[in-house]
């Protein structure tokens, strides 16, 4: 089998950026990570990268006079390193139309609730566990969907399911979720790498 070429974008601490590497690495997952490439020039996810000598990329809008100027280089690293999959890991910015059509049905996220509930605008990090706990719901969970032009609309292509304890506060729910996507993530992109993932119209099949 071969390797599907991956490339992680990141904003902050990149764990789940490190969950990949760590299940590449033990042989797990059919994947490479070609290249890491953060808006934030301090993210530690960066140092990841360089701690498991994979390249990274500090790219932020502020480095260009326009947005399409930034799409422009972006397209450009991805395609250089012959990406299959862009894999969105605690990415803090919104792409624009232009990438995500460039990489329709090959580019992916992870959202910590089960969509479609508790995303959109404003949903992400410990806010979306907030939102869980003051709802009264007793299951949360993980979703990793396709990405598409509205945020956290894309087709699902795996979830799972994360009880709700009548004692959790958002940072002891966002921890035992947090364990579920390390989990999760690998997952989906192994899906990618076994090619078993169908996209018919706004659902995603999974081959058996």
């Amino acid at each position: 089998m071969k390797k599907i070429k991956l490339a992680v974008l990141a904003s902050g601490g990149g764990t789940n950026l490190q969950a990949i590497i760590d299940k590449i690495e033990s042989g797990k997952l059919s994947a490479e990570i070609r290249v890491v490439i953060s808006n934030n020039s301090k993210a530690f996810a960066l140092e990841r990268a360089r701690k498991h000598n994979i390249k990274d990329v500090h790219l932020s809008h502020k480095m260009f006079e326009t947005k399409d100027k930034f799409d422009e280089k972006l397209l450009e690293i991805l395609k250089e390193n012959k990406i299959d999959l862009v894999v969105l890991a605690g990415y803090m910015k919104i792409l624009s139309p232009k990438v995500i059509r460039a990489y329709k049905n090959r580019m992916i996220n992870i959202h910590p609730a089960l969509l479609p509930h508790f995303g959109g605008t404003g949903m992400y990090g410990i806010h979306v566990h907030e939102a869980v706990i003051k709802s009264g719901v007793k299951v949360t969970g993980v979703t990793v969907h396709l990405v598409d032009e509205i945020y956290d609309h894309g087709a699902i292509i795996i979830q799972k399911c994360v009880p709700v304890e009548d004692s959790d506060t958002p940072e002891s729910l966002a921890e035992r979720v947090l364990k579920v996507e390390h989990q999760l993530y690998s997952e989906a992109i192994g899906l990618f790498a076994e090619e078993k993932i169908e996209v018919k119209g706004n659902r995603v099949y999974i081959k058996k």
